[in-house]
């Protein structure tokens, strides 16, 4: 039972939320449980692989491969803060989420993905330096500075967050206590609530400009200087300047254009649920083939891993 407060008219003042999920067919639930379950531990070992591998080979300890296991982490965070939920939802046939704990999946959930978003910006920076300034690669992009644009994507992420978790403390009164997906996602919370639906969704659209197009800007600004860079040189060695950004160019495709489809059925689509749907591509989907891509692309990463294992086994 959800504990609720009465207020008066239709307003209910909220101590629990209720996480509709993928589906209500209980048939499905099993089913939902093992795919959810293994693709985690697939997500869990191989982004955990990847920053094995980049931390152990002094020849990976470069500033790419220096954010690349930095994206690492932050989608170990990104899917653990809401597939294990959702794993033992099923498990426990319970779909409540208290108030307090919903606030914090979204906090936790906004960090690490605007975490992502700023990180992929700043690789496409990396890959610009290295290939339209690669005689003063080493001198602009030292330990200091890369370890800088990391510590500014988090704290720009945490201040994200934290806006965020400051804006739904204002709203104690909501309308419902559905949530239409398996987790606490920021617009839904804010559609729940009863307040002006402008603010909003000034809120949305402002914090979607800030901290997703502008970061989209900035990669887009890169590549078109790298396509110009490798349009002057000779065609021989394009094939070598395209390689190093293939993987982080199929990773920001992946990224955005899986967030781009949710944000448009949000929009287009009168159907929730197919939302919750198609957000798992971006929030479980993604995080999973991120290291696939780098690590099948990437000699040197493929090199190391082969070195490992040998070691291993």
């Amino acid at each position: 039972m959800l504990k609720l407060k009465l207020q008066t008219g239709n307003l209910t003042s909220v101590s629990e939320f209720f996480l509709l999920g993928l589906s209500d067919d209980p048939e499905l639930q099993p089913l939902l449980w093992i795919l959810f379950l293994a693709m985690y531990l697939v997500t869990m070992l191989g982004n955990l692989l990847i920053i094995l591998v980049v931390t152990s080979d002094p020849h990976l300890h470069n500033p790419m491969f220096f954010f690349l296991s930095n994206l690492s982490l932050a989608d170990i965070g990104f899917v653990s803060t809401t597939v294990p939920k959702m794993i033992v939802n099923i498990q426990t046939h319970s779909r409540v989420i208290s108030y307090v704990g919903c606030l914090t999946q979204m906090s936790i959930f906004i960090l690490f993905g605007c975490m992502d978003c700023l990180l992929l910006s700043v690789m496409a920076y990396d890959r610009f330096v290295a290939i339209c300034h690669p005689l003063y690669y080493t001198v602009i992009m030292n330990p200091r500075l890369c370890c800088s644009l990391v510590l500014v994507s988090f704290f720009l992420s945490l201040l994200d967050s934290q806006v965020h978790n400051l804006i739904v403390l204002q709203l104690t009164y909501f309308e419902n206590v559905d949530i239409s997906n398996f987790f606490c996602e920021p617009s839904q919370l804010l559609k729940l609530a009863c307040s002006d639906p402008f603010t909003n969704n000034i809120v949305k659209y402002f914090d979607g400009a800030i901290f997703a197009f502008l970061p989209f800007l900035g990669i887009f600004f890169s590549y078109y200087k790298i396509l110009s860079s490798i349009l002057r040189i000779p065609s021989g060695r394009r094939y070598k300047a395209f390689s190093t950004c293939g993987s982080h160019l199929a990773v920001v495709c992946l990224f955005y254009g899986t967030g781009l489809g949710v944000y448009l059925n949000s929009t287009i689509s009168e159907s929730p649920r197919k939302g919750a749907v198609a957000s798992v591509m971006y929030t479980v989907v993604t995080p999973m083939l991120n290291p696939f891509i780098y690590s099948l692309r990437n000699r040197h990463i493929k090199r190391t891993m082969w070195r490992f294992s040998s070691k291993i086994f």
